[in-house]
C-alpha cells in the first residue's frame, strides 16, 4: 500500500500571516488537527492544535497573543511524504519523530497530507478486517516452503486467504495473522494443528502447548 492511496487531497492550508485565531478557528469548523502553511504555493510550515494550545497557554513562558501569525509558531522544519511512498515508511517516520501527520508533496507541489488516523486506517484495511472472515494466529518455522505449504492446505480445502500480517519472533520463529475466507476456524485449526502448525488462535483450538 502507497501513501497516495490514503492520503487526503487538496488539504485545508493558511497563509503565514493567518492568525492564531484564525488558525483555531477553522481546525474546529473542518474538524482538523494539523494546517499546512503555504508561502504562495510553496511549503513553509506547518501548524498543530497542539501548537496553538502551548503557544497561547497562560502556563507558556510567553504566551502569544490570539491576534499572532502562525508564522511566530508553526514548524518550519517540516518532514514530508512522496505520494509513492511506502505506508509503513511514513508510519515508521512519524513513529520515530513523534509527528501526527507528514504533508505529501510533489515536484515541489503540496499534494495532500496523511496523519497518524489515516495510518490506523491503512492497518486495519491491511488485516482485512473489513471482510467477513476467520482469524488465525499461527507460529511456524522461520523456513522456506512453510508459508507456501500453509496456503496448499487452505487452497485445498478452497479457503482464500484475505490477508497476511508476519513477523519474525526472537526464537527463529515466524509468527502469523492471517484473515482466511471462512468462519468454520476451529476445525481448520484443528486440522492445521495435526499437520504440524503451532495455533494460538482461537484458543478453543489451541495447539501451542
Amino acid at each position: 500500500m502507497l501513501i497516495q492511496e490514503i492520503l487526503h487531497k487538496n488539504p485545508i492550508c493558511v497563509a503565514p500571516e493567518t492568525t492564531l485565531c484564525d488558525a483555531y478557528a477553522l481546525m474546529q469548523k473542518e474538524g482538523i488537527r494539523h494546517l499546512p502553511v503555504l508561502q504562495g504555493e510553496k511549503l513553509s510550515g506547518i501548524i498543530t492544535d497542539r501548537d496553538l494550545r502551548l503557544a497561547t497557554s497562560r502556563l507558556a513562558d510567553r504566551p502569544f497573543e490570539p491576534g499572532a501569525s502562525v508564522s511566530e509558531v508553526m514548524t518550519t522544519d517540516v518532514r514530508t511524504a512522496h505520494p509513492k511512498d511506502p505506508v509503513e515508511r511514513s508510519t515508521q517516520l512519524m513513529r520515530e519523530l513523534k509527528i501526527g501527520c507528514l504533508p505529501v508533496v510533489e515536484d515541489g507541489q503540496l499534494i495532500g497530507i496523511v496523519t497518524s488516523a489515516d495510518l490506523l486506517d491503512a492497518l486495519l484495511r491491511l488485516t482485512g478486517v473489513h471482510h467477513p472472515s476467520g482469524r488465525l494466529d499461527i507460529r511456524m518455522k522461520d523456513s522456506p516452503g512453510e508459508l507456501a505449504r500453509l496456503a496448499l492446505l487452505l487452497s485445498e480445502r478452497h479457503i482464500n486467504i484475505h490477508s497476511i500480517l508476519t513477523y519474525e519472533e526472537n526464537n527463529q520463529q515466524a509468527r502469523l495473522v492471517l484473515r482466511i475466507g471462512t468462519m468454520e476456524i476451529v476445525s481448520i485449526a484443528a486440522m492445521l494443528c495435526d499437520a504440524g502448525f503451532e495455533i494460538l488462535w482461537p484458543p478453543q483450538r489451541s495447539c501451542a502447548e
